[in-house]
């Protein structure tokens, strides 16, 4: 391993104390690197190497020397967007920077969580350290301080049509570098100037092309994007475990999920949801008694979370592409001693990835509330009680078991199947006719979180009707067992909810799996196995 790769991979000392640190420059990243990073598990570090230090700070000097020289660059010596017509006297190059920070600090609607906040900065860090930006590396260490020190600047959702990049959120970037607007640290707000003469360190005065280097760029949309990925991913793997888990309450049929089907028809994605649930399945012995066929949401789920589970392929391909590129505008080509006036910042690839990503968790949430519609109607449900109930005989008449939840679910994916509507084919022409075809790739990104949040309530009611279908039906059918896994995938869950005898309020418990399903920790009780394209 080379010595700037050790140094990346020791824990970091300041900051939030000792832990990893992902290296950052001279390598790609992955998705599960800035997940690392948004959670608390990760640090950043820049790469030690002096070869690469010394390329960043070429493309600075090299911008300074053609100012120096008079020649106009876009956004350092005229105006942005329309206003690139507009020259900027020699004597205002300067100030130009802290302009476009202060001009964009009109962003609306919700914060982004503290998660969501590292990833857009470590987004936006590693576009940065690609080399083509023209910044200095000053400018880098300060980006990976937000990050060790999580000092998150305040970032408001709203307000970015995905071209010219994510240039109202990323000035709330931009601002607290340069000690300006409000930052989260330590769990209080603090104003960014404040924090920074806490933490011995100067307010960031830019170079004249750094403001636009910051803001002119995807990073908010892919910071999301990799977060939505992990999210999806996970539920992949839940609603296999639940599918299998429901075919065990169902009395249902193992054969459904036999290698040979899955072999005739090869989509690895459903070849390897089938091979989870044939594991979590392995040992039940189909009889001639069950239905021959059991129903479309049960028989054909690998079908549905192979399409999701097939897509995360092509969309790691796509965000961790833009993830590890340059995506801001002008470009700087230090070695070919260009400036290069582009459309980098477009987000047309992870507007699109987002919109069918949305699609394909939305198809799982429908999936699991159709599985839990099943499991709680006993017309359907061969044998169990109306609606899971597990109230004794006597006071049976009055308990309604989970009924309501099932409400709620169907509710819930509702919602989530109204915001599949693609949010990229809503360009919207702006800013005087410059920015005429936007991709509106960040509105896509944050319709797929709220697509994954609706989903995982969806599949948290699921879970819990799962596991209470489970235990009623080893108690109704003499002879059911379930497998390990599956046995201890409902012990977990009853650690979190037990069995409902008595009718009670299910919120607290609803909301506390959400999150656990949601941090990948129930998913993680799932322990996966990998498996060839086949699924075998």
């Amino acid at each position: 391993m080379a010595e700037d790769d050790l140094t990346a991979r020791r824990t970091a000392t300041e900051g939030r104390g000792a832990r990893e640190a992902v290296r950052i420059g001279g390598r790609k990243l992955t998705i599960e690197d800035v997940a690392a990073i948004a959670d608390g598990r990760a640090g950043v570090a820049l790469n030690g190497d002096p070869a690469w230090r010394a390329h960043i700070e070429r493309g600075a000097e090299f911008l300074r020397a053609r100012l120096d020289a008079g020649a106009t660059v876009y956004g350092v010596n005229t105006g942005y967007g329309d206003a690139c017509v507009v020259s900027v006297p020699p004597e205002l190059v300067e100030a130009l920077p802290l302009q476009l920070t202060r001009y964009h600090g009109c962003g609306m609607g919700r914060l982004l969580e503290p998660a969501e906040t590292r990833a857009v900065v470590a987004a936006r860090l590693n576009s940065l350290a690609y080399g083509y930006s023209g910044v200095r590396v000053t400018l880098l260490e300060r980006l990976a301080d937000l990050i060790n020190f999580d000092v998150l600047p305040r970032i408001p959702a709203e307000g970015s049509v995905g071209a010219s990049g994510d240039l109202t959120p990323l000035s709330y970037v931009a601002a607290a570098l340069v000690g300006e607007r409000d930052v989260a640290y330590r769990g209080q707000v603090r104003e960014a100037g404040e924090v920074w003469a806490e933490l011995g360190r100067s307010p960031l005065h830019l170079a004249p092309k750094e403001g636009l280097a910051l803001m002119n760029g995807t990073a908010v949309m892919t910071g999301l994007a990799c977060l939505a990925f992990t999210r999806a991913a996970q539920l992949t793997r839940l609603a296999s475990r639940l599918t299998a888990l429901c075919t065990v309450a169902l009395d249902g049929r193992a054969a459904h999920f036999d290698a040979t089907i899955f072999e005739v028809k090869p989509h690895a994605g459903q070849a390897q949801a089938a091979a989870w649930i044939r594991e979590d399945l392995a040992g039940r012995e189909d009889t001639s008694g069950q239905r021959l066929q059991d129903r479309y949401s049960i028989r054909c789920a690998p079908h549905v979370i192979g399409v999701a589970q097939d897509a995360l392929s092509w969309v790691r391909r796509d965000v961790e592409n833009e993830l590890n590129s340059a995506n801001d505008n002008p470009l700087i080509d230090v070695d070919g001693e260009r400036v290069l006036h582009g459309g980098n910042f477009y987000g047309g690839h992870i507007a699109f990835a987002m919109d069918a990503l949305k699609t394909a968790v939305a198809n799982l949430a429908d999936l699991m509330d159709r599985q839990f519609a099943l499991i709680v109607d006993d017309k359907f449900n061969n044998g169990l009680p109306r609606n899971l109930s597990g109230a004794s005989l006597a006071r049976a008449p009055i308990c309604h078991g989970f009924k309501a939840v099932q409400i709620s679910s169907s509710a819930w994916t509702a919602e989530a199947l109204k915001l599949t509507m693609p949010a990229s084919v809503f360009s919207r022409s702006t800013e005087a006719h410059n920015q005429d075809k936007v991709s509106m790739g960040t509105i896509a990104a944050r319709d797929c979180l709220r697509v994954l949040e609706l989903t995982e309530q969806v599949a948290a009611a699921h879970t819990l009707a799962a596991a209470q279908a489970a235990r009623l039906r080893l108690s109704v059918t003499p002879g059911t067992s379930l497998t390990g896994p599956l046995a201890a995938f409902v012990e977990r869950v009853g650690a979190l909810s037990p069995f409902v005898g008595e009718d009670r309020p299910l919120e607290r418990e609803l909301r506390a799996l959400t999150q656990t399903i949601a941090d990948g920790a129930l998913v993680a009780a799932c322990a996966p196995r990998a498996y060839d394209e086949a699924g075998r």
